[in-house]
């Protein structure tokens, strides 16, 4: 196949650009800081404490649990509705109404103000983050449909690039809102809900924009056979299914994705309320941080996309990995208010951030058998991502109400980093066994 034309690409690579500025504001900035703000109701020591649902949580731990209920509500349903959007042919319909739906929710979050509206927050941050994912697996799935095999790590690399400067873009802008909230005399947190209202807006402008670039996909079922579309959907479902249970590489490489992106997601979600609960970092030097993960990731997605040029995808990932574990354990040892510290370790998370996530969905679509189902095929890497990334949260959450530390929870990442790796290099070991 060809690589299709540079307006295709660019359209395809704004998709990022638009829904990652939920990504950086809602996941791992702003909303984040708000949030741990107005659930702190009382406080033993270090760890903060909220009610809801007539028990009281460790307002952190609460926080995991719901992006984790939210992440299971994907993997449940997702398989089956990528299948149906396959079968006919859809999907660009079913893009459109998840990130139509998810922008409203983070619009939503303009009118969670105080403890009492507190469900009001949790509703919207479990429908936002519904709709980010499911949303992100049917842009995914165009990648194999508009790049060769030969040119896939560079146009992935240049989605997460545009997604990286897009978010950076709004994170000023909401920066200053939060930050310099007395110019528009507001309060700090009006600040921060005129942010979620602005994601709102930037996410639905660009995604109908990155939409309207993108080819009609073509349809895997007959059109004589499309009137029972739930059962159809099933049908293409458990042919995807089968066709994936004789690929023993991409079953390896998914084994593996499983584990080692438990972890990177976990850091990513994880990562923020851990730098303000655990090390006490200011909030302003917070999005700083960020914005330079942001900021690094650029070049780093390339750098480790001619990486995997030069040495293959397996290696070139197996190096990151490891970089990642290493993260996670010298994250262990970095002393509460070392602001200097905190930005070094997050200037390495932001430079193998973008590349393992790059490299991760390429080397994914270049192990895909030719197919129609492109979909349904990445909503296994989807599942598989989300079902550790449930995992993921939900053991950061215990571990920390188990200690009262979010440290070792930190330090247990670098566990499923390792894990990921050993199988990463059967897969390798296979990989060029076959090529023999």
């Amino acid at each position: 196949m060809q690589t299709a034309s540079k307006k295709v690409i660019n359209g395809w690579a704004m998709f990022d650009w638009a829904n990652s500025v939920y990504n950086l504001v809602i996941t791992s900035t702003i909303f984040p800081a708000y949030y741990e703000a107005l659930t702190t109701e009382r406080k033993e020591g270090d760890v903060a404490y909220v009610h809801f649902l007539g028990r009281e949580f460790v307002n952190t731990s609460l926080y995991n649990y719901t992006l984790a209920f939210a992440l299971m509500i994907v993997a449940i349903m997702l398989p089956l509705l990528t299948s149906i959007a396959d079968f006919k042919g859809n999907k660009k319909s079913f893009m459109a109404f998840f990130f139509t739906l998810g922008s409203l929710a983070c619009g939503g979050l303009y009118f969670f103000k105080d403890a009492a509206t507190l469900w009001i927050g949790i509703v919207c941050m479990i429908v936002a983050c519904i709709c980010f994912w499911s949303s992100y697996v049917f842009s995914n799935s165009f990648l194999p449909e508009i790049a060769a095999p030969e040119d896939r790590d560079r146009v992935s690399a240049k989605g997460f690039a545009y997604g990286y400067v897009g978010s950076v873009i709004l994170q000023v802008i909401c920066f200053v809102f939060v930050m310099k909230n007395d110019w528009f005399g507001i309060t700090e947190g009006e600040g921060s809900r005129i942010s979620f209202v602005a994601v709102c807006v930037w996410w639905l402008g660009f995604g109908y924009f990155s939409l309207s670039r993108l080819p009609k996909p073509l349809a895997a079922g007959s059109n004589g056979s499309q009137n029972n579309f739930l059962t159809n959907g099933y049908r293409e479902l458990a042919k995807v299914w089968n066709q994936l249970k004789t690929m023993s590489l991409l079953k390896r490489f998914l084994g593996s994705f499983f584990f080692y992106n438990m972890g990177v997601q976990t850091v990513m979600l994880a990562a923020t309320l851990y730098g303000k609960s655990e090390l006490e970092i200011p909030v302003v030097n917070l999005i700083i941080a960020i914005l330079l993960i942001q900021l690094v990731a650029i070049p780093g997605a390339f750098a480790i996309s001619k990486l995997s040029g030069k040495i293959g995808n397996f290696k070139a990932l197996m190096i990151v990995i490891l970089f990642w574990a290493l993260l996670c354990v010298a994250a262990y040892f970095v002393p509460k208010h070392d602001i200097v510290l905190f930005y070094v370790l997050g200037a390495c998370v932001g430079f193998v951030m973008g590349g393992i996530q790059s490299l991760s969905r390429s080397t994914y679509s270049k192990l895909m058998p030719e197919t129609k189902d492109t979909a349904s095929f990445f909503s296994f890497y989807d599942v598989t991502e989300k079902i550790a990334v449930v995992i993921g949260m939900l053991s950061f959450g215990y571990i920390t109400e188990l200690t009262g530390s979010q440290r070792a929870s930190v330090l247990a990442l670098a566990t499923f980093f390792v894990i990921g790796l050993l199988i990463l290099y059967t897969a390798l070991k296979k990989q060029q066994a076959t090529a023999k």
